[in-house]
């Protein structure tokens, strides 16, 4: 060994860590973890142990090409395992074969978009704005310490579907789980935010407390002989000790529990609203170049989805590829429908897009002879904002509040508008199926499609049933169904 490399190797600490091995070109050719990172890569560098490999061609190749190494300390082994996956991930070296199934470790995923969050497990962080806890290195004491962090805080699972009451409390449970969790199953979603904010403190680490009186409990059963009890404690003990004692997060916090009141007075100052827009609207147009065209409506109450009041477009006044006639017909048909029944239009719209789409939504009110409410355009390339007047494009601090609501508004319309687009094209790729029909021309397929409603229908019908269909004799109606079948 060059005495360079010697001089590295005995500077090393006896800390846990992750090393890069390197060949001569600094190429990296390997990674790996240490509880040691001094004792562990020594054991590269030991005299004949290229020798003792020789029925391991694989690891003795390895070694031979090794001509220098980096290092990268940690606090704890588990965050050495973790540590190791992402350097894994990222430089796919040659001589590695675990981490080559792209396994991840779990994460936490707080939905905080939804009326009623929900604790669910993800391997994969997304820019959703949804909270996350972890990675965490144990996956079965996790789901164990999830289980117990339900009957602990009553906070709800993925498995859970909230039903929202007429007095506008929600019931939890429709089962047996109603009993088992030890809280009221009907719940008005302040409190339940309020076992949520205690659940998260718990997933942060602040949870000495709640350990601390399950240990005494466990001892206590344990005095008493209740030994079965006493294990079960003792697992759930560990479950939460090994889970808790996980490394510094490679995950960042993207934001609150729950859209709060500064996010909308920030919003409304920085706009130069009168008040807070308690009521929001935002639309978004989604095609395949030029087909598909179709347009969302997504709107927020008091900056959260109010999913009751989302509308979608289909694009009835031309056909072909045009954003600015696409946002004057929705932005128009929506308002004026609202002055039809005599409704409120809300404190503020947002038009995805610059100031083309801003236009064509102002000419939409004009065409209405009625003044527009507060209207906006986010251009998403800088996240600037567009007025429709005089002002000037205005650009926020991207950790300003009440622009992060606003991206929540047009991702969420966004996604709305792609969702409606991906289900109109894929009935269109169903009904594109008669089109190869001998014999069946457009009127008799839009006949079709009338009486049935939908392909799957169709295909699930008899020929006597196909025969009761405007335009069908019995003749032509098993013909169709023959076809469909062997389609």
């Amino acid at each position: 060994m060059p005495a360079d490399l010697k001089e590295k190797v005995r500077a090393l600490p006896e800390t846990p860590g992750v090393y890069l091995m390197k060949d001569r070109l600094g190429r990296i050719i390997y990674v790996g973890k240490a509880k040691s990172l001094k004792k562990r890569v020594s054991t590269y560098f030991q005299a004949g142990r290229a020798r003792a490999l020789r029925h391991q061609p694989k690891i003795r190749t390895l070694i031979e090409m090794i001509t220098d190494f980096d290092v990268i300390e940690v606090k704890s082994e588990p965050e050495a395992l973790l540590l190791e996956g992402k350097l894994i991930k990222q430089w796919r070296p040659k001589y590695n074969t675990d981490f080559t199934d792209d396994k991840r470790f779990l994460l936490v995923r707080l939905g905080t978009d939804d009326d009623m969050p929900r604790f669910t497990l993800t391997r994969f962080r997304k820019e959703d704005r949804s909270r996350y806890f972890g990675p965490f290195a144990h996956s079965g004491l996790l789901r164990r310490t999830l289980s117990s962090m339900r009957k602990q805080f009553g906070v709800l699972l993925g498995d859970s579907r909230p039903v929202k009451l007429p007095d506008g409390r929600w019931r939890l449970y429709d089962d047996v789980r109603a009993e088992l969790s030890g809280w009221p199953n009907e719940v008005s979603a302040a409190d339940y935010h309020a076992r949520v904010d205690q659940a998260c403190e718990f997933l942060d680490g602040k949870s000495r407390e709640w350990l601390k009186a399950l240990r005494d409990e466990m001892a206590a059963r344990s005095a008493k002989q209740e030994y079965e009890k006493a294990a079960e404690l003792r697992d759930v003990v560990l479950a939460l000790e090994r889970t808790l004692a996980r490394t510094r997060k490679f995950t960042r916090d993207l934001t609150k529990l729950r859209p709060n009141d500064e996010a909308l007075r920030s919003l409304s100052e920085a706009l130069g609203l009168e008040s807070p827009p308690a009521h929001m609207e935002c639309f978004d147009i989604s095609h395949i170049s030029g087909t598909f065209v179709v347009a969302s409506m997504v709107h927020f109450t008091d900056g959260r989805p109010d999913k009751d009041q989302y509308r979608r477009f289909s694009i009835k006044s031309f056909i072909g590829n045009d954003d600015f006639k696409a946002m004057e017909e929705v932005v128009g048909r929506r308002y004026r429908r609202l002055i039809a029944e005599k409704k409120l239009f809300p404190d503020l719209v947002v038009i995805d897009g610059g100031r083309g789409q801003i236009a064509a939504a102002l000419k939409s009110f004009v065409l209405l002879d009625c003044p527009p409410p507060a209207l906006i355009g986010l251009a998403k390339k800088h996240e600037t904002i567009i007025f429709p007047d005089a002002r000037a494009p205005l650009n926020l601090p991207l950790g300003h509040p009440g622009l992060n609501l606003l991206q929540r508004l047009r991702d969420e319309a966004h996604r709305f508008a792609n969702t409606y687009n991906a289900d109109l094209r894929s009935r269109k790729i169903k009904e594109s199926i008669l089109d190869d029909c001998p014999g069946l021309g457009e009127k008799r397929k839009a006949a079709l499609l009338a009486h049935f409603g939908s392909i799957d229908k169709l295909r699930a019908a008899t020929a006597a049933q196909i025969a009761e269909a405007p335009g069908f004799g019995p003749k032509f109606a098993a013909s169709l169904a023959a076809f469909l079948t062997s389609a």
